[in-house]
């Protein structure tokens, strides 16, 4: 029996657990893992199953998701014992800038400050763990949508230094949609006053910082490297020209195939090839 196309859904627990048509890409997490880059910038255009991806690694490797083998079951990652014993064994913290897109740069630091306050809100009872010591309870509480540019470019850091100590086992950081807020920034004419912001940002998220274990940035576009990637030298770009993870994002030729197969439509390829 065909399996329903929905479209839309990008979250990886959904597809799954309501049985939607969904392509195999969990290869992806094996490939990540094994090319051992410690920050990877995977640019594509929309559309291309970046969003999904980067909930499948979540899914895959957070704590918060372990033991469900469901979720991966009959799919290529399980078939490999390694993985199936290295899933839900990190903590991660996952962010998506999609939908920063506020005409005024104010509105829009505001509102990645607020996605990191989430973010925090998902692990407060790291405050009643016994772990953090009171001047770091403190600082916890202070991440809010107008804290100080310090704070907020220090924050991933320090809730990825938090969750290594308790979980004992350092952070992955997943970023999707990256510069959906520096196109809106040069859209409306802030992009100076948001470079500096995000520059901040990634240079504590993603180069001083001794708590990650890996990261993925996501995103349609490579912002250059004179603005906000400055001093991400340690950064893997990955853009569709690539061969790296070629096949991991939008459809092979036979992946389609076999879709028009499963839907009853075997006699459309050539249209749909052309």
């Amino acid at each position: 029996m065909a399996r329903t196309v929905g479209i839309g859904h990008q979250d990886f627990e959904t597809v799954r657990k309501e049985g939607i048509f969904y392509i195999d890409k969990t290869d992806f997490i094996r490939q990540w893992w094994e090319a051992k880059d410690q920050v990877t910038l995977i640019t594509r255009p929309r559309r291309f199953g970046k969003t999904l991806n980067m909930s499948t690694l979540e899914k895959f490797f957070s704590t918060d998701y372990a033991g469900r083998s469901d979720l991966f079951e009959s799919l290529s990652i399980w078939e490999d014992e390694t993985y199936r014993l290295l899933q839900g064994t990190y903590p991660v913290i996952f962010l998506s800038f999609a939908g920063v897109k506020d005409r005024s740069f104010s509105q829009a630091r505001e509102s990645v400050c607020r996605l990191i306050k989430e973010a925090y809100n998902r692990f407060d009872f790291l405050l009643d763990s016994g772990l953090l010591n009171e001047d770091e309870k403190k600082d916890f509480k202070k991440i809010s949508e107008d804290m100080e540019d310090s704070r907020a470019a220090s924050s991933i850091r320090a809730l990825s230094d938090y969750l290594s100590r308790y979980h004992k086992k350092k952070t992955i950081v997943l970023l999707d949609e990256y510069d959906t807020p520096m196109q809106e920034a040069f859209a409306c004419g802030y992009w100076d006053d948001m470079a500096a912001f995000t520059r901040g940002l990634f240079n504590f998220t993603f180069k001083t910082n001794p708590y990650l274990e890996r990261a993925v940035m996501t995103g349609i576009t490579r912002v250059s490297r004179e603005s906000i990637f400055s001093d991400l030298n340690n950064l893997k770009v990955v853009t569709t020209t690539s061969n790296k993870y070629a096949d991991c994002f939008g459809f092979t030729e036979e992946e389609v195939f076999a879709a028009l197969d499963e839907q009853g439509m075997s006699d459309r390829k050539n249209e749909v090839k052309a």
